[in-house]
């Protein structure tokens, strides 16, 4: 019982912060551990991502727009395809893509939760 309200505690956590509207550019280049500068590579590189901007310029970026950094992250620095060669695994087969980064979502949410009960248990 005390194993599932703990997992329970974690997941709702993550789900606070996905109920943000919108993300800085900061926001989300701290998320994947990135430099500002390759979100807007990013950003003009593909198509997918269409932040809101303010009268100043900022940019200000949706949960589907974090989502398909999730995307793209996943396919250029995990799974090493060039850019070229992400853009057209997306236009191929994008809902597919979409699909994968949710599982991996989920796998990483019960690898922390494993590791946090292995120290529990130490």
């Amino acid at each position: 019982m005390i194993l599932i309200q703990k997992y329970s505690e974690n997941d709702n956590s993550m789900e606070k912060n996905s109920d943000k509207l919108y993300y800085s550019i900061g926001e989300v280049a701290k998320m994947f551990k990135v430099n500002t500068s390759l979100i807007r590579f990013w950003e003009k590189e593909f198509d997918i991502i269409k932040p809101q901007k303010n009268k100043k310029g900022n940019r200000f970026f949706t949960q589907k727009d974090v989502d398909n950094f999730h995307i793209i992250y996943n396919l250029v620095k995990e799974q090493g395809y060039t850019l070229q060669g992400a853009k057209e695994k997306l236009s191929l087969s994008g809902n597919e893509s979409e699909k994968n980064i949710e599982i991996i979502k989920r796998l990483k949410k019960v690898r922390n939760f494993l590791m946090e009960l292995r120290e529990t248990l130490n």
